[in-house]
């Protein structure tokens, strides 16, 4: 088996860990699902942990925003750069997609056209039918989103696998083994509904029916796929 490793950079709500866990809780029993096992790092508590012997990353979202320049969240960046330059595998998830982004030279902010959550559906780019890890999936599919800040800027080179209508950058790639997606492939239908419940106030500030987008929750197994096939994929290096 290789050694997966959750970088946790955030808590949920506390209803949701009550009644379905935290984020690495959520990643732990979609990888289990296919028999796959992961440590947790919590990045804002514990130092840096040594990569040689890490066979990939999950860095999972947060309630943090990425632009806010936490100094453990600035800690991260050099040493995704260092994963980077050995060709470890990783996997970026919303606040993660928007770290990984920023720290490989692109940007990372609130999006001008304010939060998008719910389940929305995103389109793979040609690049993206092409991908080792998002080519399996339809060229669109549901996703499960909730996020105020975005990548507004991919950094130079980065290939965009994946968009919609609010976001660009749905999916990037930044090497061979290091992807980053905005959505959230751990989420259940349950757990996108009770972040709709908190974010009433906020989507109606901005126009937005939380109930209509709660009817509207569908289940996202096409997303969900995702964190097995890059498992599978980290396995598949590991045993060369």
């Amino acid at each position: 088996m290789p050694r997966l490793l959750i970088v946790k950079t955030g808590d949920a709500f506390p209803e949701v860990i009550a009644q379905h866990g935290d984020f690495e809780a959520l990643f732990r029993r979609a990888l289990a699902e296919a028999g796959f096992t992961a440590e947790v790092f919590d990045a804002r508590l514990e130092p840096l942990p040594d990569l040689a012997g890490i066979d990939g990353l999950i860095i999972t979202g947060s309630h943090a925003m990425v632009s806010d320049a936490e100094p453990w969240s600035e800690a991260l960046k050099p040493w995704l750069v260092s994963a980077r330059e050995r060709n470890l595998a990783m996997l970026g998830v919303c606040y993660g997609h928007q770290l990984m982004a920023s720290a490989f030279g692109g940007e990372s902010g609130y999006h001008p056209a304010g939060r998008e959550s719910g389940t929305h559906e995103v389109s793979l780019t040609d690049s993206g039918r092409e991908d080792p890890l998002l080519g399996a999936l339809p060229r669109h599919f549901p996703t499960q989103l909730t996020h105020a800040q975005s990548v507004l800027a991919a950094p130079s080179g980065a290939v965009v696998l994946a968009r919609n209508a609010h976001d660009a950058f749905q999916a990037l790639r930044y090497g061979p083994r290091q992807w980053s997606v905005q959505f959230h492939p751990e989420f259940t239908p349950e757990v996108m509904r009770a972040y709709l419940a908190r974010q009433v106030d906020k989507l109606r500030d901005q126009g937005q029916d939380a109930h209509a987008l709660m009817r509207r929750v569908t289940d996202t197994p096409e997303a969900r796929s995702l964190l097995v096939r890059f498992a599978e994929t980290v396995t598949s290096h590991a045993k060369r």
